[in-house]
C-alpha cells in the first residue's frame, strides 16, 4: 500500500528520538529521560489506541460504538482540563459541557450537510481532532478568565458599585480571556498552507491521495478547529462568570495555583 510504514520503518524513525536525546546531553539539558519516556509512552498509546479504534471503526461494526467513543473522549477531555487547572472551580463540568456544545455545532455541520460522511472512520477522527485542538483554548480562557478577576477584584467590585450586574461587569475581562484563547488558532489558520503543511493534509498526501482532496479535507479540518476553539472558549468563559459571582452579583474569593 503506497504511503504504508513498516515495522523496520517505525524502528528506523526512532533514530530521531535518539538524536533529540543526543541534543540533550551535549548541550547538558538534562532532558533526555524525557524525551526517551515521552516517545515510549507516545508509542504504546498509540498503538493501544490503533487497535481499539481498528475494532471499534471496521466496516460493519455500528456507529454507537463510534459515538460512545466520542463521550469517552469528551469526558476524558474534561478530567484533564480539571487536572492542568485545578484553581478554577468547577472547570471539569464546564468543559465537559463546552466540547459537548461544539460537538453538537461542528459535528452537526459537517455530518448533517453532507460535508464528510456519517462513518466510524470519520467521526472518530474529526471528534478526536475537534477536542484535541480546543483543549489548550478551553484551559486557556479559564485561567486567563481567573487570573483577570482575581488581579483586578478592586475594579470589578467597583462596577458591581456602581450597579452593574455580574455578567456586565465581568465583560472587559471575559473579552480579553476570550481574545488571549482564540487568537493563537487565528494566527494559525492564516499561516497554514504557506508557512506549514498541516499533519492531516501531510499524512493523506504520505498516504497516497491527490493534493488537491488532501487540501480540501484539510480546509474542512481548519474550518472544524476554528469553529471548536471559539465555541469552546465562549461556553467556557460565559458557564465560568456564573460560578465566579453569587447570586446577588457579588465576585467569590478566587484562589491561586499554588492555593489549591
Amino acid at each position: 500500500m503506497e504511503g504504508e510504514v513498516s515495522i523496520a520503518g517505525l524502528a528506523t524513525s526512532l533514530a530521531l528520538v535518539g538524536v533529540a536525546a543526543a541534543i540533550s546531553l551535549w548541550q547538558h539539558l538534562g532532558l533526555e529521560r524525557r524525551i526517551l519516556w515521552a516517545a515510549a509512552r507516545a508509542l504504546v498509546q498509540l498503538l493501544l489506541v490503533g487497535a481499539a479504534l481498528s475494532l471499534i471503526i471496521e466496516e460493519g461494526r455500528p456507529i454507537v460504538w463510534s459515538w460512545l467513543w466520542v463521550v469517552a473522549m469528551v469526558a476524558y477531555a474534561g478530567d484533564v482540563a480539571r487536572r492542568r487547572a485545578p484553581e478554577v472551580p468547577g472547570i471539569m463540568w464546564l468543559a465537559i459541557g463546552a466540547f459537548a456544545s461544539a460537538a453538537v455545532i461542528s459535528l452537526g455541520v459537517l455530518f448533517g450537510f453532507g460535508v464528510l460522511p456519517l462513518e466510524g472512520r470519520t467521526l472518530v477522527p474529526i471528534a478526536g481532532m475537534m477536542v484535541g485542538n480546543s483543549m489548550t483554548a478551553t484551559v486557556l480562557v479559564a485561567r486567563r478568565l481567573v487570573e483577570e478577576l482575581r488581579d483586578k477584584r478592586d475594579e470589578v467590585e467597583a462596577r458591581l458599585a456602581l450597579g452593574h450586574a455580574s455578567k456586565q461587569a465581568a465583560t472587559p475581562y471575559l473579552r480579553a480571556a476570550l481574545r488571549s484563547a482564540v487568537t493563537p488558532q487565528i494566527e494559525t489558520t492564516k499561516a497554514t498552507g504557506l508557512v506549514f503543511l498541516p499533519g492531516a493534509m501531510t499524512g493523506l498526501i504520505l498516504a497516497g491521495v491527490s493534493p488537491t482532496d488532501a487540501v480540501l479535507v484539510q480546509a474542512v479540518v481548519m474550518f472544524l478547529i476554528l469553529g471548536s476553539v471559539t465555541t469552546t472558549g465562549v461556553v467556557m468563559a460565559l458557564g465560568l462568570v456564573r460560578r465566579l459571582f453569587t447570586p446577588d452579583h457579588r465576585l467569590r474569593w478566587l484562589p491561586r495555583s499554588a492555593d489549591v
